[in-house]
């Protein structure tokens, strides 16, 4: 099965708690359709380089799935239709790798400097 990642970005304006929700959603959507979701990031709410829909920040977040090509057409779509959903991107990759992406890292740096 294809390995893809998928980034993206709601609203600003939702708590934290709704933007999970929303990721669980598009989780379900993907294991609804025969996919399997391996790992899920949340980078937290974040500034956004340039406005988007009256927004200049959002909530980030990222899956590493392996999923038939349709069942990620189902939730691109799906992402389209939604209004919370500012941004999205899937890419095909061939292999995940093992342990968090690089915000995550560098999140974690970030913490440990303030402390």
């Amino acid at each position: 099965m294809p390995k893809y990642e998928h980034v993206f970005i709601c609203r600003q304006d939702l708590t934290s708690v709704q933007a999970e929700t929303l990721a669980e959603e598009f989780k379900g959507t993907l294991t609804e359709n025969g996919g399997k979701v391996i790992d899920s990031e949340y980078w937290g709410l974040r500034s956004i380089a340039y406005r988007m829909n009256k927004n200049r920040k959002g909530h980030y977040f990222l899956f590493k799935s392996d999923s038939d090509p349709k069942a990620v057409a189902e939730m691109e779509r799906l992402m389209n239709i939604h209004e919370d959903i500012m941004r999205f991107l899937t890419v095909k990759v061939k292999n995940h790798e093992d342990g968090h992406s690089i915000m995550m890292n560098n999140k974690a740096k970030e913490e440990e400097e303030r402390v």
